[in-house]
Formats: structure tokens, C-alpha cells, sequence
């Protein structure tokens, strides 16, 4: 032992003595997921092997990501994306309503807004300038039992034919692409669209780096963001995948899941239309932390 009384060469007994001193946090949850990201992160340093030089890189890489969110963009969340954890905490979270029949979650991801415009229903979320094929989609939101949620909140978003959200675009009106809608008295929405297309996650920043060290794709498939909020309920948040895209098989950021898959249907007049089947499970109404303003 050293003279503070630290192990100076038994990883076991550094982990126990690390683990001793998160022993009078207060917040019993808090503890718990320190007391395992502690044991987690010194058994992969064993593991690993990891070197000074080496835990120097991944602290300057973790800085990095921090300097790099802004109001345009959250790196944080995009790493937890391409790292496959986001998805992971929305599937355990929601497997309880997946036993019962619910939707399947997708990633909120970093492109969000808060204060996205209402819009009546129907009502054409693209600019008249947007390009793209004319999308019709025609929505449903119930509860597990299949019961209709009326003036349910139903926020979406997505990219333009061009693969930019709005905020990454100067060419694009503020909030164009974007709309928060309510349902009515059965539960039903609709709105007009573009068909979106697939898109390269940002690669300005360091998780770009990565995903170069790691020899892989940056493209993301064809899909539409929601977020559904409804008094007494789990809030929701998901995607649609447009199934003809070369990469909903290997969607970068692993988020194109199971029946999240939708074949864009010929609607006779030269554009395409969805229809979306929106469950939610009962329980507390949280909205997650919205990432952009």
C-alpha cells in the first residue's frame, strides 16, 4: 500500500477501494450505475492493456467531442449513435411495450428542434422550393390496446432530397421540413412531404475521425423522424425507413430495426405515400432532452 492508503499494484484491490469511496452516495440510482461504469471501465483497461499514452488519447477524444457540439450539431449524441448504445437503451427501455405489441423506438438523434411549427392537419411541411417527389403520409396514434389517442402530440422531422436537415442548410427555410401536428378525435394525422433520402452523418468532428479509423460507411438509410406525446403514455420516439434504400441493411448509426421498415407506395399521380401505425404504451409522459433550439 501506498502512503494514502491506495493498492499500488493489485488492479482488484484498486477497483475495491474505488468502489468504497462512491459507497456514501446518496442517490441510490446514481450509485448503482457509478458503481457499474466503475467496474466496467477498470476491467476494460485490464483488458485492453491500456497505456498512459493511450488513456491520453481517448481524454482528449472525449474533450473533443464536447468542443465539437454546438447549436448546430450534439457530437455526444452522435457518438453514442455510431457506437450502437443509443439504440441499445431505447430497445431495453421500450421492451416492455415491444412484448405487448408496441411500436418499435428509434433514435431521437441530434437533429431535433425544440419549438418545431404547428400545422393543421394536412398541411405541407416542405417549402415550396424543396425538391423531391410529393410524400403523403397518413398516421394513427393508439394506445397498446389499440384504443385511438386523440389530441395526441405528434411532432416530425427529416432530411431533404439533398440528405441536410434544415439547421445544416442555408439554402433551406427556418424549420422547413418540420411540423408538430394533433390528432384527431380517432387518433388520425396526416401531412405532405418530399420523399427523404439517405445522408453521411457529420464527419467534421472527431466521431468522423473514428468512423475513418474504423474503415467504415458514414451514410445513413432514407427516414422520417417522430416524436409522439399523448397524456398517460410513454413517450414515443421512432423512425420510418424507407426499405428501397441501399443502406437500411447497415444503417451507420444500427437504428433501422424490424418493422420500422415501409415500402413508399405509388400514389398514382407521380408522388408516394405511408401509412404509419403510431402504439404507445401507458405510463409516465417524459418528454426526452431535446438536443437543438
Amino acid at each position: 500500500m501506498n502512503t494514502q492508503g491506495l493498492p499500488a499494484t493489485d488492479p482488484q484491490a484498486l477497483l475495491e477501494a474505488v468502489l468504497a469511496s462512491n459507497s456514501k452516495t446518496a442517490n441510490s440510482r446514481l450509485k448503482q450505475i457509478l458503481d457499474s461504469a466503475i467496474r466496467h471501465l477498470h476491467a476494460f483497461a485490464v483488458e485492453a492493456d491500456l497505456t498512459p499514452a493511450e488513456l491520453d488519447i481517448g481524454l482528449d477524444f472525449l474533450v473533443a467531442i464536447g468542443k465539437a457540439s454546438g447549436p448546430k450539431k450534439h457530437e455526444g449524441i452522435l457518438l453514442a449513435d455510431i457506437l450502437g448504445v443509443a439504440t441499445l437503451v431505447q430497445l431495453r427501455n421500450a421492451r416492455l411495450a415491444l412484448a405487448e405489441g408496441g411500436t418499435e423506438p428509434a433514435l431521437v438523434g441530434p437533429f431535433w428542434r425544440a419549438h418545431q411549427p404547428r400545422r393543421a392537419d394536412g398541411e405541407c411541411i416542405a417549402s415550396a422550393d424543396t425538391p423531391g417527389p410529393r410524400l403523403t403520409v397518413r398516421g394513427r396514434v393508439t394506445s397498446l390496446d389499440g384504443k385511438p389517442l386523440a389530441g395526441a402530440r405528434v411532432e416530425t422531422w427529416q432530411a431533404s432530397p439533398k440528405g441536410l436537415y434544415e439547421n445544416q442548410d442555408e439554402q433551406q427555410p427556418s424549420m422547413n421540413l418540420r411540423g408538430r401536428f394533433e390528432t384527431d378525435a380517432d387518433g388520425r394525422f396526416s401531412f405532405v412531404s418530399v420523399r427523404p433520402a439517405g445522408y453521411p452523418v457529420p464527419v467534421d468532428g472527431p466521431c468522423g475521425e473514428l468512423l475513418a479509423a474504423q474503415g467504415r460507411h458514414i451514410l445513413r438509410p432514407a427516414h422520417l423522424h417522430f416524436l409522439v406525446v399523448a397524456e398517460g403514455h410513454r413517450v414515443l420516439a421512432t423512425q420510418f425507413f424507407d426499405s428501397e434504400d441501399p443502406h437500411v441493411h447497415d444503417d451507420v448509426v444500427f437504428g433501422a430495426v424490424g418493422s420500422l421498415l415501409k415500402t413508399f407506395e405509388s400514389d398514382g399521380q407521380g408522388g408516394f405515400a405511408i401509412d404509419v401505425e403510431l402504439r404507445l404504451q401507458r405510463g409516465e409522459t417524459k418528454l426526452p432532452k431535446c438536443p437543438l433550439p
